[in-house]
């Protein structure tokens, strides 16, 4: 046990007191994770006058030049912790989902530290899709009907009663590749099978199949304290691997924000019916959420519904997200984390943001790993930033090491322009061996002619 976990109680509210009040107050920062996503979120951070130290725990080849990057075991709860009390850590944020549903929050809140990030049984709002289910039938959510299924048999007599279309939901996580929207019996049928079969571990041995609800897909990302919330930019993702949304479902091959189909009712409308209802919730049954609710809804003719939630930043969204905050975003994270969010209001640019991921030849199949890149790292300006994800150092020389590998995001007066920006920007990229999709905004970009 570190020091820090033995001051009384008392100190430590006037600790949290001063903490907030104090504006020029140097924190030293742990970041998990090591995509895109990450990036962008020490991007955002290393801008802030609050800031001392920053360490990103393992970090990726762009934020080296923003923090120092550790090799550190997150699977490891003992070892971070240990690491927290070493470096005298005041915050911790946990970027990726896989460890806030182990319980990495937990450990760490028990050592006394602050954390950004849910706990291992407010994170079952990701982790486990029948629980986010569940908690809509009780809070009376607007979602897609749905059955749950621990048996394979039993699973696909339920398809072949209910027809398709229809979703196949594996019920864990799945690196955001468990869902299949399947057109016709067939495909619905292989889907359940493959969840059954292992195609996502442990994630499939329960499957929820859902109804196929038509409309537009949209993000709204709310950050909460377990009581009081407050709602960030919405953005809009392109999830399909090629142009057209066609291909396999990958973990994110572009976005942009604002999303222009919602409007300020329609905001209020699902902060009141979806929102609102889940941050209750959760309170009510004593798991309250404290970090981010990333809503996945879709637009019916009957209103906004539910898809799913992720319970932390979504990747590309945060990209276009914190390219757009203007306000620190170490007040909005503190203030999460010590429970005391009444009265954060961050605010947001005018402009807009478009990001296009370029990903390895392959992904979201097998892809070749090691390849070099090169023009990366003189690109960025006020209008332009290139994140990186999955990428390496040796030496001054940049190489591919994953699937989604860089994040080429702009900003522009619309999405039009910021979309004109980002693929200027990727032309200059020497990557032969990736590609991106060249369609990114298709959706609001007529919308801005109206």
């Amino acid at each position: 046990m570190c020091a820090r976990a033995a001051l009384s109680q008392s100190a430590k509210r006037n600790l949290a007191v001063q903490d907030l009040a104090m504006q020029n107050l140097a924190i030293n920062v742990l970041l998990i994770g090591s995509g895109g996503r990450e990036h962008a979120l020490a991007y955002k951070i290393a801008q802030s006058a609050q800031l001392a130290r920053l360490f990103i725990a393992p970090g990726n080849g762009g934020t080296s030049s923003l923090g120092d990057n550790v090799d550190l075991d997150v699977t490891h709860h003992s070892a971070v912790v240990a690491f927290c009390c070493a470096h005298k850590i005041d915050l911790i944020v946990i970027g990726p989902e896989a460890p806030l549903v182990a319980g990495l929050a937990d450990e760490l809140r028990k050592a006394k530290f602050d954390v950004f990030g849910p706990s291992k049984a407010a994170a079952q709002l990701e982790g486990s899709k029948s629980f986010t289910k569940a908690l809509g039938d009780e809070m009376n959510i607007p979602t897609a009907a749905y059955a749950r299924f621990e048996d394979v048999e039993d699973a696909l007599a339920y398809v072949k009663e209910q027809g398709a279309p229809i979703v196949i939901k594996a019920d864990g996580l799945a690196a955001g590749k468990g869902v299949t929207v399947a057109t016709d019996l067939s495909e619905a049928e292989a889907a359940v099978k493959d969840c059954f079969a292992g195609s996502f571990g442990a994630a499939g041995h329960c499957v929820v199949i859902e109804e196929f609800m038509q409309g537009e897909e949209v993000s709204l990302f709310a950050v909460s304290d377990g009581k009081n919330y407050v709602t960030l930019a919405t953005a809009q993702d392109h999830k399909r691997a090629y142009d057209g949304d066609q291909g396999p479902n990958t973990g994110g091959m572009g976005a942009y924000s604002p999303a222009p189909v919602m409007s300020k009712e329609l905001i209020a409308r699902v902060e009141r019916e979806i929102i609102a209802p889940t941050i209750s919730g959760m309170a009510e049954r004593g798991t309250p959420f404290s970090g981010v609710l990333y809503a996945g809804l879709i637009l019916t003719e009957q209103g906004p519904k539910l898809i799913e939630y992720n319970a932390r930043f979504g990747d590309p969204e945060t990209q276009v997200l914190m390219m757009r905050l203007t306000s620190d975003v170490l007040d909005l994270l503190l203030a999460c984390a010590k429970g005391d969010m009444g009265t954060i209001a961050p605010t947001w640019s005018k402009k807009s943001a478009l990001c296009v991921v370029l990903a390895a030849k392959g992904y979201p199949g097998p892809y070749e790993n090691g390849t070099p890149i090169t023009g990366a790292d003189t690109l960025n300006t006020e209008a332009t930033h290139v994140f990186h994800a999955g990428t390496k150092r040796e030496g001054a020389e940049l190489f591919a090491n994953g699937g989604r590998v860089l994040n080429i995001t702009a900003l522009g007066d619309t999405i039009s322009e910021a979309r004109d920006l980002a693929y200027e920007t990727v032309e200059r990229i020497d990557w032969p061996e990736g590609f991106c999709r060249s369609d990114i905004g298709w959706r609001a970009i007529p919308k801005e002619s109206k």
